[in-house]
This record gives C-alpha cells, sequence and structure tokens, in this order.
C-alpha cells in the first residue's frame, strides 16, 4: 500500500473509533432542602414554604414567602432560576454581593446571564425585578471561566459537577466526593433599602450513572 493511502485509511480508521466511543453519563438528583432568611425578612414577609414541582420529568423547587417566588432548577452546569417578585415595590439582586459556596464550603464570586466572561471580575450593576415583575437567570461561579490560548484557544467553563467520563469507574471515582453533599447559594435581595440575604441549600441526594 502506498503511504499516502495508507495514511488516509489510518485517519479513516481513527475517526471512526472515535464516532464510537460513547460517555458514561452522571444523572444528578438535586434538592432545595431548606432556606435561610434574617429574622428581620420572617417577620416583614412570613413563612416560608418550598414545594417540589416536576416538569417533563425534571424535578424543579419553588421556594415562597411574602416577598417573592422562586424557582429553582440546578444543573451540572449552571443553577438556573426564576423569580417573581410579590411585592409593590421593585427588589433588587445584589450581584456583587450573591456568592456560591461549594460542598466543601469555599466561597466563590458568581456571574449571571448576560455578564461577559472577559467582565466577570468587574463590578455587577444589580437586577432590578419590577414590581409584580418576574426575571429569569442563572448563577456561575466566575472562578470557573477561564481563557485557553493556541490555535484552537478561547472562553472555557468548568462545570460545577463532574458529569461524563469514558469508563463507569472513571465517573464513580468523580461524582463520588459529591455524593450527599450540599451547596448554596447566597442571594441578597433588596427592598426599600434593605437588603435581605436569602441563602438557599441544596442537597445532592442521588446520583446515578447511565
Amino acid at each position: 500500500m502506498k503511504p499516502a493511502i495508507y495514511l488516509v485509511t489510518c485517519i479513516i480508521m481513527l475517526f471512526g473509533l472515535m464516532g464510537c466511543v460513547t460517555f458514561n453519563q452522571a444523572l444528578y438528583d438535586f434538592e432545595l432542602q431548606e432556606v435561610e432568611r434574617p429574622a428581620q425578612a420572617k417577620e416583614r414577609y412570613g413563612e416560608q414554604k418550598i414545594v417540589t414541582t416536576q416538569e417533563a420529568g425534571v424535578n424543579k423547587y419553588v421556594f415562597e414567602d411574602e416577598m417573592v417566588r422562586v424557582l429553582w432548577l440546578p444543573t451540572t452546569d449552571a443553577i438556573h432560576f426564576s423569580l417573581t417578585n410579590k411585592t409593590n415595590h421593585s427588589i433588587k439582586i445584589i450581584w456583587d454581593e450573591a456568592a456560591y459556596v461549594d460542598v466543601d464550603g469555599s466561597s466563590h464570586r458568581v456571574m449571571h446571564s448576560g455578564v461577559k466572561y472577559i467582565d466577570r471580575t468587574n463590578p455587577q450593576p444589580p437586577t432590578i425585578v419590577v414590581r409584580n415583575g418576574s426575571i429569569e437567570d442563572l448563577v456561575f461561579p466566575t472562578d470557573n471561566v477561564y481563557y485557553s490560548s493556541g490555535q484552537y484557544g478561547g472562553w472555557r467553563e468548568i462545570p460545577l459537577f463532574p458529569s461524563t467520563a469514558y469508563s463507569v469507574e472513571d465517573l464513580n471515582t468523580k461524582v463520588e466526593p459529591y455524593r450527599n453533599r450540599t451547596f448554596q447559594v447566597l442571594l441578597p435581595l433588596q427592598i426599600e433599602d434593605v437588603v435581605n440575604e436569602y441563602i438557599f441549600v441544596f442537597n445532592i441526594k442521588n446520583i446515578q450513572i447511565k
């Protein structure tokens, strides 16, 4: 076989083998375990409740008091939420005071939808939720964004939790430190010049390998 033809054949075989490679996937079952609020928030905005809803087989968690209704959808890539202002006053989400606390208890600055990667360490203006209005957004730690140089470089994101691997053994090793652990989102909500720090505590109650 001529060298050129042999090289082409090897490349075709290599891509064929790559196409046959399958990843094992970890499916996380997240749960909104509790919500911590300042004492004055309870006095002003009443009792809280946490409700589990399901849409298309996906669990979503709703926190609600007399101030806000927040629907949460944590994933391995980001923590998505929808917030409804139930009051007759505007609410500000103070992003520069918000935080993501990982399973090891380390606190991280966060970014949200619409923030450019290159601006992730700059001050972020508050998001204003008008009275009786709603917004959809997400929370993502800025530490999980980096720039890779080189010909095929660019901005990259590190997932919040490992979710794929070539072998079941490798994936089990990766996800084991996260089983039955908790992580938190601190969301400071300002209303009438008062900042209320809502801490949403999530539990990783199960991880399945597919």
